[in-house]
């Protein structure tokens, strides 16, 4: 199973959140703590606000904080709703051409797979993952 970068980055900036759920990170400090571009970021935000994991507030004070409290935030929605696609292989979408496609047992084996996959994420959520050592790695005390 494989998520994309993008995915990868929203958990990152929910997990983040979630650890400094006492103030509002900006988008730039969420970078910098993860080495990742600030565009790409911007991005990844944008989609987390447009879906309502993220709320976002502009000017002095603003910065970014959860929508939801972590508990309630299952990450088999955030994969679901961040990733493009979830075809593991090409016979899963539409207009795929495979010669082995009539009566081939690999779709149903990959299929079950990713059922799986879904509902271990469908049976975490937020505050799972989020544990003292990410606390410990990711909070920021105010000042």
């Amino acid at each position: 199973m494989h998520i994309t970068q993008h995915t990868d980055y929203a958990l990152r900036v929910l997990m983040f959140l979630a650890a400094n759920e006492h103030r509002r990170p900006t988008i730039k400090e969420i970078s910098d703590t993860f080495g990742i571009s600030r565009n790409h970021l911007m991005k990844v935000v944008n989609a987390l606000i447009r879906e309502g994991f993220v709320q976002g507030m502009r000017g002095r004070g603003g910065g970014l904080r959860l929508a939801q409290p972590p508990a309630q935030i299952r990450l088999g929605t955030v994969v679901r709703v961040m990733e493009p696609s979830m075809n593991l292989v090409e016979c899963f979408g539409t207009g795929g051409e495979c010669l082995l496609q009539p009566g081939c047992r690999l779709t149903g084996v990959l299929s079950r797979a990713l059922e799986a996959f879904m509902a271990q994420l469908d049976a975490s959520t937020l505050a799972d993952i989020v544990g003292p050592r990410q606390h410990q790695v990711m909070f920021v005390a105010t000042t």
